[in-house]
């Protein structure tokens, strides 16, 4: 008997397979990306989003050479289902992201899926997006109650530690 390991032979292919067939796994990524370039911040799976990315990057490099090269128009028009979506692309996300020279998206973990297969759940958003920031920056935190609490804490200790030890 022979044990094979079909995660481990990939024979040629590449990227993740989702759906149900190639055509179907274009399908489904072209939908993704259009609902990423429509609403600029998405929630999907992990590996969806993964995935997404790169061919996401890709197309707003290409868009990045303007809408008169012949080669980004095709890619936009074959990458985005509603076809209106290619004017936002060449007008208003090419020159949002116009300073970026890579990193056009971010992706964030949120918690899994509460349903029966509990996946690995993701936000991807393009930078610049008009939306509040996921994630924010943690303020200087000297002042909060805790850190107050433990610096005086500290300070009595080395104090007790000072007046015992002379």
């Amino acid at each position: 008997m022979r044990l094979t390991l079909p995660v481990l032979i990939a024979h040629g292919r590449y990227g993740r397979r989702m759906g149900l067939g190639p055509e179907s796994r274009i399908n489904m990524l072209r939908n993704i990306l259009t609902g990423l370039v429509r609403h600029e911040r998405i929630e999907t799976t992990w590996a969806r989003a993964d995935e997404v990315r790169i061919y996401a990057e890709k197309l707003i490099d290409y868009a990045k050479k303007g809408d008169t090269d012949e080669k980004a128009m095709k890619m936009a028009s074959f990458w985005l289902t509603e076809k209106d979506l290619v004017h936002k692309l060449f007008k208003v996300l090419v020159p949002r992201l116009g300073s970026e020279q890579r990193g056009y998206t971010r992706l964030f973990h949120i918690p899994n899926r509460d349903s029966l297969d509990r996946a690995k759940m993701a936000v991807l958003e393009l930078r610049g997006n008009p939306f509040p920031p996921l994630v924010t920056r943690q303020p200087d935190s000297d002042g909060s109650l805790l850190n107050q609490l433990l610096r005086g804490y500290r300070e009595e200790e080395t104090q007790s530690r000072a007046a015992g030890g002379d």
